[in-house]
């Protein structure tokens, strides 16, 4: 079986608990397309950005979240939410991954929170990359990860073949991130959802790659059930036999004798790397 179908859902989000809209959001997509195999939220679709919602591991979002999953019998991606460590209370910004069955596979924490604007979130440690049975191999990142294409070049190493990637986009580099989504998709020859909220949750313009870097689905900014079936099949074949028969990225990575000092330590501090500043919010400038 290589055909697997993924429903992304964009949908206006508030600053409080918006796990109700989200069922009826949820009823509505499986109403229409009970098909869907899997259903993907936006990032921090508990409750937007808001740090004073956050939660535990296990706690209420998550445990409704399982039930839903249980209830209509789908891989469920939850978005994500402000998970609060129990041990340090720190937050994260963090991705359950559900599957039929209710049960809680493997959890995401964002790599790279939006810094300086997302000041709250620690960011996590763990690449993410999670198998559904019979059907392949899928990556997690969230947002801003995907700007980070070593990111997704470690998960493509161990097999990603889908990559999930919920987002919360408001600002006005939306078009970047999208250019950027698509890129990945090409590059790293893997399905991109990027799947985006609306009102505290985003601007929309939630968007479906495919392994070419073919738009599947260009968004709008009001509210969308977006159901996709992708294949496995394609994927495998395009890294097979190239892009459209054509480029062979990964393997073209795999085989050159070139090793990048970026990706040492001295890599991450270098000189001219700290010549650009402190990560901080820019400034209103002083004008004499």
């Amino acid at each position: 079986m290589t055909k697997f179908a993924i429903g992304g859902i964009q949908m206006h989000l508030a600053m409080h608990d918006n796990m109700p809209e989200m069922k009826k959001r949820l009823s509505i997509m499986m109403h229409l397309y009970p098909w869907v195999e899997m259903v993907v939220f936006s990032e921090l679709c508990h409750s937007g950005p808001n740090p004073a919602s956050a939660q535990p591991q296990g706690g209420e979002y998550e445990t409704q979240c399982q039930e839903l999953a249980q209830k209509y019998g789908i891989w469920l991606v939850a978005g994500s939410y402000f998970e609060k460590g129990e041990q340090d209370g720190i937050l994260y910004n963090t991705s359950p991954i559900i599957n039929p069955q209710g049960e809680i596979v493997t959890r995401y924490r964002k790599m790279f929170p939006f810094a300086p604007y997302e000041e709250h979130t620690t960011p996590g440690n763990e690449v993410c990359v999670f198998e559904v049975p019979n059907v392949g191999k899928f990556g997690m990142s969230i947002c801003y990860d995907i700007w980070f294409p070593e990111l997704s070049r470690q998960m493509v190493s161990q097999g990603a073949e889908v990559i999930i990637n919920p987002v919360l986009a408001s600002f006005v580099d939306r078009h970047a991130d999208l250019i950027i989504a698509q890129a990945s998709a090409a590059m790293f020859q893997s399905y991109v959802f990027s799947i985006n909220g609306l009102m505290a949750g985003g601007n929309g313009y939630s968007r479906v790659i495919d392994p070419a870097g073919q738009l599947l689905h260009d968004g709008c900014v009001n509210e969308e059930l977006i159901p996709i079936e992708v294949d496995f099949e394609n994927v495998r074949r395009q890294r097979r036999r190239g892009i459209l028969n054509m480029g062979q990225p990964l393997k073209s990575f795999r085989d050159t004798p070139m090793r990048f000092p970026i990706y040492g330590e001295a890599g991450h501090h270098s000189e001219y790397l700290e010549s650009l500043g402190q990560l901080k919010k820019p400034e209103r400038p002083v004008r004499v």
